[in-house]
C-alpha cells in the first residue's frame, strides 16, 4: 500500500512538474524565494496594526516568529530521518522531469509548504473578524508550494504533509496565542 501510494505521488509529480514551460521559469523562481513576499507580509502587518494596535502587533510578531521556529525545526528533524530524496535528485526520474532548481538538502515534508500554511492559518484566524474575504491569505501557501513542485524540489505528498502540519500547528500557536491574549494582554 505505501509503495503504491509512493508511486502515485512520483506519478503526479511528474505529471505536474512537466506541466512547466521554460518561458515560466523566471515567475516561479521569483514566486519560490520567500523575501519576495515582503510587500504581502508588510501589508499584513499593517492591517494587524491598524486593526489591533501596538502592543497586540507585538505579541502577533513573537507569536509567528515561535510559530515559525516550530515548523521550521520540526520539518529539519523529519526530513533528516525521512531521507527521502528530492525529486531532482531521484535517479529514477531525473531524465524525463523538467530540472528548474536543485538542493541537495531531503524533500518529505516541505518547509515551504509548512510554515506557509501555519502562518496563514494563525493569521486567518487572527484577523477573520476584521474581513470578509479572510479566506484569500490560503492563496499564498497554494501558490508558493506549488512552486516546489514546479521546479522539481517537492513531491505533492510532501506538499500536503507539510500542509497539514502546518495547519496543525498554525491552529496550535493560535490557541496559545488567544489564552496568553486574553489573560496577560486583554484588548
Amino acid at each position: 500500500m505505501f509503495d503504491k501510494l509512493v508511486s502515485l505521488d512520483v506519478q503526479l509529480f511528474v505529471y505536474l512538474n512537466g506541466l512547466g514551460s521554460e518561458s515560466y521559469d523566471g515567475l516561479w523562481l521569483f514566486i519560490t524565494k520567500q523575501i519576495n513576499w515582503i510587500p504581502l507580509f508588510l501589508f499584513l502587518l499593517y492591517v494587524i496594526f491598524k486593526k489591533l494596535g501596538a502592543k497586540q502587533t507585538l505579541c502577533v510578531i513573537l507569536s509567528i516568529a515561535i510559530l515559525i521556529l516550530i515548523t521550521d525545526q520540526f520539518t529539519n528533524l523529519v526530513k533528516y530521518s525521512v531521507h527521502r530524496l528530492r525529486p531532482c535528485n531521484n535517479p529514477d526520474i531525473h531524465s524525463i522531469i523538467r530540472i528548474v532548481k536543485s538542493s541537495n538538502s531531503f524533500s518529505f515534508f516541505s518547509g515551504h509548504a509548512a510554515n506557509s500554511m501555519a502562518a496563514a492559518t494563525f493569521l486567518y484566524h487572527l484577523i477573520k473578524p476584521y474581513f470578509k474575504y479572510t479566506f484569500l491569505l490560503f492563496l499564498w501557501p497554494l501558490i508558493f508550494a506549488y512552486s516546489r513542485i514546479y521546479l522539481s524540489l517537492h513531491y505533492p505528498l510532501d506538499i500536503l504533509s507539510g500542509y497539514l502540519f502546518g495547519i496543525l500547528t498554525g491552529l496550535f500557536v493560535f490557541r496559545i496565542y488567544q489564552f496568553t491574549q486574553i489573560k496577560y494582554f486583554p484588548l
